[in-house]
């Protein structure tokens, strides 16, 4: 079977995710060391914010030919030493506030050593995944662990959720080559896309139907 990944040696891979790393505006950081085996990528160092952690990682799987991530970036923040975890969960509470689109009554942030545990319920997964992401997004923060659970107002249409979910991907990536596979209000993915951009649209469109409580991906990326 020829693919992107095969054609492209380890070496180039290297050189290419090096160069994103030092192009991206969002990471810019010649502390981060990148080694590449069998077109998984091994991101190492360290980084001053979540948010430049989960750059740097999604710099890595735009490069053509990542088969896969393996994020051992730490995080070590720099500047004012006076951020307490007082501070972070203010200020992560009124992120959560300030988004329209997050029900931020509905959830619950504890901050320890400046690490984020996120809880509470949503009622779609785009509102789960949005509250994570700002909150990465906040300076002090070394990471957050999401545990919010999406719980639909409506029971799950097995079929309904299965046909918006193909209809979605075509609009979206327009690709046959995703199986959409539903049991219950549980979707997953499987087959193979051509970037890691559409794989997670893909996942991003199938955490949109209403009625899904989970998602689980198993999409490969190939050629």
């Amino acid at each position: 079977m020829t693919t992107a990944t095969a054609t492209r040696s380890d070496d180039q891979i290297q050189r290419d995710v090096l160069a994103e790393l030092a192009w991206d505006a969002q990471v810019r950081s010649t502390d981060i060391g990148v080694s590449v085996r069998d077109g998984v990528v091994s991101l190492t160092g360290g980084v001053d914010s979540a948010a430049h952690r989960w750059a740097a990682v999604r710099g890595a799987q735009r490069v053509r030919g990542v088969r896969a991530v393996a994020d051992d970036i730490e995080v070590r923040p720099t500047g004012p030493v006076d951020i307490t975890d007082g501070d972070l969960a203010i200020a992560a509470s009124r992120a959560l506030e300030w988004h329209s689109f997050v029900p931020a009554e509905r959830l619950d942030i504890t901050v320890a050593d400046g690490w984020l545990m996120l809880r509470g319920a949503v009622e779609f997964g785009w509102q789960r995944r949005i509250a994570e992401r700002e909150l990465r997004r906040l300076w002090g923060v070394r990471g957050v662990t999401n545990l919010v659970e999406v719980r639909p107002a409506a029971p799950a249409d097995v079929d309904r959720i299965r046909s918006d979910v193909q209809r979605a991907l075509m609009r979206g990536i327009g690709t046959e080559r995703v199986i959409v596979q539903v049991r219950g209000d549980t979707v997953t993915l499987s087959g193979v896309v051509r970037s890691w951009w559409e794989r997670d649209q893909a996942e991003r469109i199938a955490w949109s139907a209403e009625g899904v409580c989970m998602v689980r991906d198993h999409l490969l990326v190939g050629g």
